[in-house]
């Protein structure tokens, strides 16, 4: 290669070097607005319009919104079976019905209840004989006149008998029957189904002449009760949920009617919507309310002492927060600022180290104007 053409090649790289060079240096500046000045003339001073001042220590308070539902603990949602299976005679419940604890909410028909009450009048009959047996043979035992191991042998048959029985006796207790009352003048063929809570019927699963399996789920009943609200707050905001404190939430179809509401439990985990569970007691029970409403709700946190500024003093831009520093009568300086509370048309700004800004003279009104000069000029 010639010596001349050489030089042109270096010279031809050096510039484009240098321009790209300038390229990235004129973006960065473009994204990097916090170290930029703005100057106004005495004109565009007069137009913009801005309100100088220092920030004001005020009481504010924050608002935590939530939503969720009604919910019921596992507790008071009760799945009603029946034990031993068989064909549904009778039953008066549709769903929506309120029931007593103890009333008969349905009655069952089978020849295993027949066969069960059978076995243990059967095995009591028979308790009378080894009783009478066991008797005769500690009698003859003490004589002499019998061996021990006929007497052994009675002892065990009645203890025995006594396990059946007892056995006997839980299972009719499970179906329903009091084997106390049990004779045989009133064997039944039917056992009745009864309710274990006070409440009301949330789902009928079976028809009249069904067969029920012991699995099978019949009835589903709620006790109203014990419901209780259970919210979703979001994880910027579930670290300022304390057990014991209160709030007010709403029918989302009815937002003027409101209930209070007070914090039992807040969940340690965070799901993958980057939300937690907050479960609530309603302070008054109200019967209006049924499982699965949707709520929303309404937490304020306690007062506070904090540095604010006017909403319109704050500036957002690629993501971030802004308050111009009057550095002069028409020279403003863009800072970086961490917020805070907001209420009322005011927002707190936090104080650090670098920056007491308690003491500085913001832009606290027309903010705006002074950023949209610094991107026209970042532009050009």
């Amino acid at each position: 290669m010639k010596p001349y053409t050489l030089f042109v090649a270096l010279t031809c790289l050096l510039f484009a070097c240098k321009g790209g060079n300038d390229t990235t240096e004129k973006k960065d500046d473009h994204t990097n607005l916090a170290e930029e000045i703005v100057e106004l003339t005495p004109q565009q001073l007069q137009h913009a319009d801005l309100q100088v001042g220092v920030p004001t220590v005020r009481n504010m308070h924050a608002t935590i919104k939530v939503n969720g539902q009604v919910d019921v603990p596992p507790q008071s949602m009760i799945s009603v079976s029946f034990p031993l299976g068989g064909y549904l005679k009778s039953s008066h419940l549709l769903p929506g019905m309120g029931v007593k604890k103890g009333e008969v909410i349905a009655t069952l028909e089978d020849q295993s209840y027949v066969q069960l009450q059978q076995d243990y009048l059967v095995a009591r009959a028979r308790m009378e004989f080894l009783t009478a047996d066991l008797q005769r043979q500690k009698d003859l035992s003490e004589q002499e006149a019998a061996s021990k191991k006929i007497y052994q042998q009675a002892q065990a048959d009645f203890k025995t008998q006594q396990v059946l029985i007892r056995s006997y006796e839980e299972k009719l207790r499970i179906v329903g029957v009091d084997p106390d009352k049990l004779s045989v003048n009133n064997i039944s063929r039917t056992v009745n189904l009864r309710s274990p809570i006070n409440g009301y019927v949330t789902k009928v699963n079976v028809n009249i002449g069904k067969y029920v399996n012991p699995s099978d789920v019949l009835f589903e009943l709620v006790d109203p009760d014990d419901i209780h609200a259970a919210l979703t707050v979001f994880e910027k905001d579930i670290m300022h949920i304390k057990k014991g404190m209160t709030a007010k939430v709403s029918l989302a179809d009815d937002p003027k009617k409101q209930f209070e509401v007070d914090v039992i439990l807040v969940t340690r985990n965070v799901d993958e919507s980057r939300s937690g569970l907050v479960h609530c007691h309603f302070e008054h029970s109200s019967h209006d309310l049924l499982p699965g409403m949707f709520l929303n709700g309404v937490f304020e946190l306690d007062n506070q002492k904090v540095i604010a500024v006017p909403n319109d003093a704050v500036v957002r831009f690629a993501g971030k927060h802004y308050v111009f520093v009057a550095k002069d009568s028409s020279h403003f300086e863009m800072k970086e600022v961490e917020t805070g509370l907001e209420q009322d048309g005011w927002i707190e700004i936090k104080e650090n180290a670098k920056t007491p800004w308690s003491a500085q003279q913001l832009v606290l009104k027309n903010a705006y104007t002074l950023l949209g000069k610094l991107k026209n000029k970042a532009e050009e």
